[in-house]
């Protein structure tokens, strides 16, 4: 009697689920998991760096658990506190600005997107807080755009990796002095 039971109600969660993925990668609502309500002196949970004090592209993860949000000047200091094994298993949710929808200046909240369902460019030209920038974009198309622009190659999400990040750093640089 329980499985007949529990079997549907898994059904509906799961197709919930898959309905609720595909809405939020078309909608183009803010992501509600995100609200940085960033001040001007709130500081990289990376490396210790305003936030907003420079351009490019910023990355927010939830920790399961958690009510806090973690914040990061970078996206690209987002993965690398995200692609360490010990806080891989911690993660719930990770959010990067959709580059395609705002500013490279002074990035707009409102377009946070899945971190997972973005494309990226890595290599690129265009200068943000952390050496070599992690470009997220919502489409390939804009994507392309940016690469048109300013160079670098397109990646996927799981492409993304910490020996990727490492490489792209040699030479570079670490921070740059302001």
């Amino acid at each position: 009697m329980i499985k007949k039971i529990f079997l549907p109600i898994l059904t509906v969660i799961a197709l919930f689920g898959l309905s609720a993925c595909n809405s939020a990668e078309s909608s183009d609502k803010p992501v509600k998991t995100v609200d940085l309500s960033i001040d001007d002196s709130r500081r990289c949970h990376q490396c210790g760096m305003m936030i907003t004090k420079y351009p490019g592209p910023k990355g927010v993860i939830t920790i399961n658990g958690q009510d806090e949000t973690l914040a990061f000047c970078s996206s690209r200091d987002m993965f690398q506190f995200a692609l360490q094994p010990q806080n891989q298993r911690q993660i719930e949710t990770m959010h990067v600005h959709d580059m395609g929808k705002t500013e490279w200046s002074k990035p707009d909240d409102k377009a946070f997107i899945d971190a997972s369902s973005a494309v990226y460019v890595y290599g690129t030209t265009a200068k943000a807080v952390m050496g070599p920038a992690v470009v997220p974009f919502s489409s390939k198309e804009a994507a392309e755009e940016h690469i048109a622009m300013f160079g670098g190659k397109l990646y996927s999400f799981k492409e993304i990796t910490l020996d990727l990040l490492e490489k792209g750093a040699m030479g570079g640089g670490h921070h740059h002095k302001h």
